[in-house]
């Protein structure tokens, strides 16, 4: 591995300037808490280490055989957006991405960087791994030629970002036409960059997978009970902000015990995992919606924005494709929802407790169609009164409702 010192430029002695550029972009990747701000901070910090108009952060996606650019800083060209939607390249236009593994490190090397410039060559900083014809007078990748006279740019140079032994993707940062082309010492540099971006890049992949498995049900795929929490207590604040109507869809699938006291365990997973799939197409029926595994047998939606009317409508999809399934019993479905004469909803306990208790009336009644609280008296509405009545020990006739 190249170390800051061994990239100090001969002429201009900038082995310090470039000590503190590593040690500021090393700070700025460690405070980026997502891929997004990460990928952000590593191309704003590359740009100004090597004194570039231009610096982009592209990633490998090998199933898709692109290259996608994350994030583009600096001066931008016509088309160029800081954050592409969907701006990436075939890799078989550059296959030197794809060569690093095979041409370089197998013969022991590391990864190192290169210079292309806008007259079709390689720059004094070498050309890239795996085309050795390059580095003897002969042309550079010849999209990229293109690319730097297309966007008046004079030069690049780029370094490839390894993870995990392989590569992830590249980083790029050009000149302006007539502004100095980048040298050998810049391409080392750049080498030294990229594998501090490359920490960067795994510490943020491994905070956003724990971040991730914080709030995802295991079995499912599905968000949890405290992804649920979150989400609502955000919708409520909409709701008291600005009248979004924010509604609950509580379900408790029928016949689990069942399956696992007679089939075993590992068919009342399936069952959970298949019900599980079922819950998130009818949740994608309702744009933004949540779909969660509360805990055991029981599952919720949670949307924001849509008509009560529309969310009542898929709780009875929901209710007709559960029913399809075959194994268990179906699911009992309740719905509360703001946009239903319930009564103030301050807090998530209120809009829970009204939800459990329609879905409790929705069981005890064996219905095939989902109990929607408020929809029947309003205040007087039989659902509404047994979530607001006080808690009693289970009973025949009465249950704890979830806080």
């Amino acid at each position: 591995m190249l170390t800051v010192t061994e990239c100090e430029d001969p002429v201009t002695g900038e082995g310090d300037a470039r000590l503190r550029a590593v040690v500021e972009l090393a700070q700025a990747m460690a405070a980026a808490h997502t891929p997004r701000e990460s990928a952000h901070a590593a191309a704003q910090g590359v740009r100004q280490a090597l004194g570039g108009s231009f610096a982009a952060i592209s990633k490998w996606e090998r199933e898709l055989g692109k290259l996608r650019v994350l994030v583009n800083i600096g001066e931008l060209a016509e088309g160029e957006e800081e954050f592409p939607e969907d701006e990436s390249y075939p890799v078989h236009e550059f296959p030197e991405i794809v060569g690093f593994l095979h041409e370089q490190w197998a013969g022991g090397g590391e990864p190192s960087a290169w210079v292309e410039t806008a007259e079709g060559g390689p720059g004094p900083g070498g050309s890239p791994p795996g085309r050795a014809g390059a580095g003897r007078g002969g042309s550079g990748n010849q999209q990229r030629v293109a690319a730097l006279r297309r966007r008046g740019r004079g030069c690049c140079v780029v370094a490839p970002i390894v993870l995990h032994g392989r590569a992830w993707g590249e980083l790029y940062v050009a000149r302006r036409t007539g502004e100095p082309v980048f040298g050998r010492a810049d391409a080392d540099f750049a080498s030294v960059l990229a594998a501090v971006t490359a920490a960067g890049i795994a510490q943020t992949e491994r905070l956003a997978e724990a971040r991730r498995l914080a709030f995802t049900d295991a079995l499912t795929g599905l968000a949890n009970r405290r992804a649920v929490d979150m989400r609502l207590d955000e919708a409520l604040e909409l709701h008291r902000t600005d009248e979004a109507v924010v509604s609950l869809v509580v379900c408790d699938l029928n016949g689990l015990k069942l399956v696992n006291d007679s089939r075993g365990h590992a068919v009342g997973d399936r069952l959970l995992e298949r019900f599980g799939s079922v819950l998130s197409l009818c949740g994608a029926m309702l744009p933004g919606t949540l779909a969660a595994r509360l805990g055991g047998d029981e599952f919720c939606l949670l949307a924001v924005g849509p008509p009560a009317d529309e969310v009542v409508k898929v709780a009875g999809e929901l209710c007709e494709r559960a029913g399809e399934l075959d194994l268990g019993e179906g699911v009992a479905v309740g719905v509360a929802s703001t946009g239903d004469p319930i009564g103030p909803v301050r807090s998530a306990r209120r809009l829970f407790r009204l939800a459990d208790a329609a879905q409790y009336k929705a069981k005890a009644a064996r219905s095939g169609e989902p109990v929607v609280a408020g929809r029947h008296g309003g205040r007087d509405d039989p659902v509404v009164r047994l979530a607001d009545a006080p808690d009693r020990r289970p009973g025949p006739e009465r249950r704890r409702f979830r806080r």
